[in-house]
């Protein structure tokens, strides 16, 4: 068994021990499968979007995960209210920015955030990722697609320096790095982007690692990565159609143990 593994199991098991609250700003589309993700992991959901209350919520919360999947105006603001707060209670902030580079509000949104916050991981897909990036940034993550070159690689830890944050992308092969090290995961199964929710439950799925990691943000990134991606490998032995699988994947959640992480985690991290 690799450390990574260890780590992972170390992980999940203080999130089924402890079960660390997580304070999820996110979208209406995904609110009920975030929170369904995190109960099955083992960890306690809470939706909590109106400013009045965001920052006594977080106050409450071992980690904060904001998604802009409906963004609003006053979402933004609820949004870096609480972002604030987090970082004064010092819980890790993982920010999915959903559309980014699709318009010029969602990606100045997002930006607006990342500016005036301390995020902690910034998840998503190579072409959101990479949309916030530099020009130099955005033509070598857009040109590598997501297929795991040097140039991607390369463009991902120059972000993670630029943005001061762990950068943590899904794809085919996902990519996680801090700007010094990056780890590589090769779980998960193509049809998990074929069920609404799945994509952003990965974010919440993250805040949970991260609430129990310590300093150990990286690691735990990675490793949320990685068992989530198991979990799809697993639901897939089970159902092939979307609708079964979600149910597959939400009892693997539940049920994934250390042995399945030491046979199937396809995690690595590169040789600098």
């Amino acid at each position: 068994m690799n450390d990574l593994q260890k780590q992972t199991i170390a992980f999940l098991e203080r999130i089924r021990k402890t079960a660390p609250l997580i304070h999820n700003i996110t979208n209406f589309v995904v609110m009920n499968s975030s929170a369904n993700i995190l109960l099955a992991a083992g960890a306690s959901p809470v939706m909590a979007h109106c400013k009045q209350e965001v920052e006594e919520m977080v106050s409450l919360a071992d980690a904060l995960v904001l998604n802009i999947g409906t963004l609003q105006e006053d979402w933004i603001e609820s949004m870096i209210c609480a972002a604030k707060a987090a970082t004064v209670k010092g819980i890790p902030i993982i920010l999915d920015p959903v559309g980014a580079g699709a318009t010029r509000f969602r990606t100045g949104a997002v930006n607006r955030i990342m500016d005036e916050c301390r995020v902690s991981v910034l998840r998503g897909n190579a072409s959101e990722i990479f949309s916030l990036g530099t020009s130099d940034i955005r033509t070598r993550g857009v040109d590598s697609s997501l297929a795991m070159t040097d140039d991607f690689v390369s463009a991902a830890r120059e972000m993670a320096r630029e943005k001061g944050c762990i950068i943590a992308i899904s794809g085919e092969e996902d990519c996680i790095t801090d700007g010094s090290r990056v780890f590589r995961v090769k779980n998960g199964q193509p049809i998990m982007t074929r069920v609404t929710g799945i994509g952003c439950g990965l974010s919440a799925i993250t805040g949970a690692f991260c609430a129990v990691a310590g300093e150990n943000l990286l690691e735990a990134t990675a490793a949320a990565f990685g068992f989530y991606g198991l979990c799809g490998d697993m639901a897939i032995g089970e159902s092939e159609k979307p609708g079964s699988f979600q149910v597959a994947f939400i009892d693997s959640l539940y049920a994934a143990e250390a042995a399945d992480i030491e046979a199937g985690l396809r995690v690595r991290e590169l040789v600098a």
